[in-house]
């Protein structure tokens, strides 16, 4: 994914958007975010998010309600009942429902028909199964990758697509879509900045973890692309001091040769990192210190060594306004994925509403131009991965400032 740029942060109470398409009856969707913390290591691999509001839903969570009476029907299939899960997708539903209520005062063309796959791929396969019987024209969900392709495997065959939730790039594939926040954009995005503000070499700190996995081998193309380089790339196991250690010196010995430093740590294990560099001798006086969204978080941002460190992100500012609106109808606090469950649903709110009966062909959902959502402007490739607008962060004094807006829109970008 090359030329990304980056997204505004006014509120707009409106609705969805389809970006560059000429139609007197378009909507622009609701508003940009920002990104609480993503984390890596759940179910099905990278998926899951961690953010505000996560305690486990009340038992009497739907698992098989319809939401809204339009005449164009939509699965929603997510794990409801399933302990790992449970709470971001009770988020992804709620907020699912809220879209519906916003868009066009109440009048969406859909009819949302949730289902509980229970977090399993035999659940979500059933749940395919039985939307498809009732008769969906758009599958939206599931949120864990083994579902994502369970769900494929039913909905492909039967020329259906999948709007998912999943951050495991590998679920994705032609007509099955990830609207989710890939840890690839996030370091595309960072290091490509670096290059812009004159920085040409990069080492990397990774851990050896399935996200690290997938950081690493997009760090590894981006950074050796543009009269960039690579100096150094060292891989430690999180929690294991001496790896860390060791990881550190490798760094510290390509110093001269650096003039950047991606770590790929989150909260949880950055301290220790950042210890062991301090150790060592090597700060950000030294290296421009730079990392993904894992960083957009209080923890991370109250550690004075990493002062002056960049990270890429969604726009915060609509989050906040969506979920201030949430907990007022809810009585709770949203995961931070709740906006994904909106967009989507906003989006076949809108397609239906533009596009008639090629409201989800695959060159609608394709469109290059993309569409305008909660998290900034996104669009779909046709492997079923996304593009996102993002925001570039400076951590300074305990918070993060914006030192670079996302763009409005993919003009001009391939």
């Amino acid at each position: 994914m090359t030329g990304r740029k980056t997204v505004g942060n006014t509120w707009e109470p409106a609705h969805p958007k389809l970006i560059g398409v000429s139609s007197p009856s378009r909507r622009r969707l609701l508003a940009t975010i920002g990104l609480a913390s993503l984390m890596a290591g759940c179910a099905g691999g990278l998926d899951g998010l961690v953010g505000p509001g996560s305690d486990a839903p009340p038992p009497n969570t739907p698992t098989g309600d319809v939401i809204g009476n339009g005449s164009v029907k939509v699965g929603l299939i997510l794990p409801l009942s399933s302990a790992n899960g449970q709470a971001a997708a009770l988020s992804l539903r709620n907020a699912a429902q809220m879209a519906i209520s916003d868009f066009s005062g109440g009048q969406s063309s859909i009819q949302l028909l949730v289902r509980d796959d229970k977090g399993t791929p035999d659940g979500a396969r059933q749940a395919a199964q039985e939307l498809l019987g009732e008769g969906v024209e758009l599958i939206i969900g599931p949120l864990f990758a083994p579902s994502v392709q369970a769900v494929a495997a039913v909905a492909r065959p039967a020329g259906k697509p999948v709007i998912a939730f999943s951050s495991d790039a590998g679920a994705a594939q032609r007509g099955v879509y990830l609207l989710s926040f890939l840890p690839q954009s996030d370091v595309q995005r960072v290091v490509t900045f670096a290059g812009s503000r004159g920085k040409r070499s990069f080492s990397a700190l990774i851990p050896q973890t399935p996200y690290g996995n997938v950081v690493e081998a997009e760090f590894q193309q981006v950074a050796n692309q543009g009269g960039r380089r690579v100096a150094t790339v060292a891989r430690y196991q999180p929690g294991n001091k001496a790896s860390i250690d060791a990881a550190v010196a490798q760094v510290k010995q390509a110093q001269s040769s650096a003039d950047t430093l991606f770590i790929g740590e989150g909260a949880d294990g950055i301290g220790a990192v950042t210890q062991s560099m301090a150790a060592a001798g090597l700060t950000g006086r030294d290296l421009q210190i730079i990392s993904t969204g894992i960083w957009n978080d209080p923890r991370v941002h109250g550690m004075g060594t990493l002062d002056g460190a960049w990270f890429a992100a969604p726009d915060n500012a609509r989050f906040n306004a969506l979920a201030g609106r949430y907990q007022s109808q809810f009585g709770s606090a949203p995961t931070r994925i709740a906006t994904l469950g909106y967009d989507a649903v906003t989006l076949a709110s809108a397609l239906t509403q533009n596009f008639g009966t090629q409201r989800f062909s695959e060159a609608t959902l394709t469109n290059g131009n993309g569409f305008s959502g909660q998290d900034g402007v996104f669009r779909f490739r046709q492997n079923g991965l996304n593009d996102r607008g993002l925001v570039v962060y400076e951590i300074r004094s305990g918070s993060a400032r914006a030192i670079a807006q996302a763009p409005g829109s993919f003009v001009g970008v391939n």
